[in-house]
């Protein structure tokens, strides 16, 4: 039977649309030409997009950067004409980038955003795209696009996975699948390291570009830097060396939930706005982009439509990961095992939308410094608003499949050391470890994890003791009792698969 949250939570301490109908009739292919006949209720770019030139080139071209960074240069373009010279090639590094890649190239890289906010939404065409590449087979045209001098920035939206990192570490990983291959042969790379280390080659004795990471990691740029500095170093010292002088890798804190694109999505385009598109993302209202200001050859101004540049991103970010993200992945895993398909489901359910409140207050909120700007209580409130918005159908699958366990590791980890008190981020943990014997369950390290899983039972200790993905946390004997704990509710509640 599904797990309820009562009884998850009795032993918890908790403390406190609608767009324009096109009408009837034959949808409108969305490309340059046809912009001037779209409907009143969708918003063409407030530029030319012919007129849109290269400057930045994007690796993992989905539906978050096309509803982020994509957004925000297309509303600077609309109001500088000189943002032109900023527009971005996005490509695709992975054979599951293809279709979407196709698409966007039959519509002049045009697509529609559709941002909703409960009851209403706002819908418009972003026209900041210059091109597509398709880097899935051979990265030459990419590699060709970067070395252009009129490539001054190369932005990353790959995930954690992207960046080939050793676990333990944090460090790039030598012996990772992709990298071992780009070591081997350095002039045909196929993870985005490799790209960008290769990119810098062709770029010696020119300017460097700025290598921009806008994914969800820690000190997101620093991290970057290591990864690319650790495979130059092993292929070209001297390369190492011109990287890390001329080069930046400023770091990131991006947040706008963007569920992945579904097939619906360009059903209801057709239907509500009269357009066929091929490529359509649906986010929600709100938007964040904070960004260290450090740049190698210029840069957009994104402040001026709402980006932040700052000196130090490490509040906005710790804020960010600690709050929303731990938050995400804990309602998640218990979303899941209660049966539930989507992040708004698991916030009108009574129980978990208290234990969210919860964790934030007295756990994960503690190890949050005073973030400028920000009044912290206002911003956990308006978390769970989010959260709820029944217009963004963000699943749990995603979530638990996107979400790194350290969202959940890294407060634990503070947590301890300041010998505080872990009941409720145990339990989203035990949660991430009672998924592991789950069908389906999708993760590097699944084999070696559902087979600790089966040898420990409700015992965590098998699986905590991976060093690779816990480390010292793992050997806690705090944790281990607290998650231990939650795990055999678990298994009483709801019997974990044999």
């Amino acid at each position: 039977m599904p797990i309820r949250s009562q009884d998850l939570l009795a032993a918890a301490p908790l403390s406190a649309k609608a767009g324009t109908a096109h009408g009837a009739g034959m949808t409108l292919p969305l490309n340059r030409r046809n912009l001037h006949r779209l409907s009143a209720g969708i918003a063409a770019p407030g530029h030319d997009p012919a007129r849109v030139r290269a400057g930045i080139v994007h690796l993992g071209l989905g539906g978050f950067h096309r509803a982020h960074m994509a957004r925000y240069t297309d509303a600077l373009m609309a109001r500088d004409t000189g943002a032109l010279g900023w527009g971005i090639t996005g490509a695709g590094l992975m054979p599951g980038d293809r279709a979407l890649l196709a698409a966007l190239a039959g519509q002049d890289g045009l697509y529609t955003l559709v941002e909703r906010d409960g009851v209403s939404e706002r819908a418009a065409v972003i026209g900041s795209l210059a091109g597509v590449i398709d880097a899935s087979d051979s990265p030459a045209v990419l590699l060709d696009a970067i070395a252009d001098p009129a490539t001054r920035i190369v932005s990353l939206t790959v995930t954690e996975h992207g960046y080939c990192l050793d676990r333990a570490t944090r460090r790039l990983d030598p012996a990772h699948p992709l990298i071992a291959h780009d070591l081997a042969n350095p002039r045909a790379p196929r993870s985005a390291i490799g790209v960008l280390v290769e990119a810098f080659g062709r770029r010696r004795g020119g300017r460097a570009f700025t290598a921009l990471s806008c994914d969800n990691i820690p000190h997101n740029g620093a991290v970057l830097r290591a990864a690319v500095l650790d495979f130059a170093a092993r292929i070209d010292p001297g390369l190492a060396e011109w990287i890390a002088k001329h080069a930046r890798f400023p770091s990131t804190m991006v947040d706008r939930i963007t569920p992945v694109p579904r097939p619906e999505d360009a059903a209801y385009i057709a239907a509500t706005y009269g357009i066929a598109d091929g490529a359509p993302v649906m986010c929600e209202g709100f938007s964040q982009w904070v960004i260290e200001d450090d740049f190698a050859d210029g840069r957009p101004d994104w402040d001026r439509v709402g980006a932040q540049f700052v000196r130090d991103v490490a509040p906005y970010e710790t804020m960010k990961l600690r709050l929303l993200n731990a938050s995400h992945l804990a309602v998640a895993g218990l979303g899941a095992l209660m049966g539930m398909t989507s992040i708004d489901e698991t916030m009108r359910d009574p129980g978990l939308r208290a234990y969210m409140a919860a964790l934030m207050e007295q756990e994960t909120g503690p190890t949050v410094p005073p973030v400028p700007g920000i009044d912290l209580a206002a911003y956990r409130a308006g978390l769970i608003e989010r959260f709820a918005n029944p217009a963004i159908r963000d699943t749990v699958e995603r979530v638990n499949t996107d979400a790194p366990v350290n969202y959940l590791l890294d407060p634990i980890r503070d947590r301890l050391a300041g010998d505080q008190p872990i009941p409720l981020l145990a339990l989203a943990l035990a949660a991430w470890l009672r998924r592991v014997r789950e069908p389906g369950f999708r993760h590097p390290l699944a084999a070696e994890l559902r087979a600790a899983a089966i040898a420990g039972g409700v015992d965590p200790r098998p699986l905590l003791s991976i060093e690779a993905l816990f480390g010292a946390p793992g050997k806690d004997e705090r944790l281990i009792a607290a998650v231990g704990a939650w795990l055999r509710l678990l298994q009483n509640a709801s019997p974990i698969p044999k």
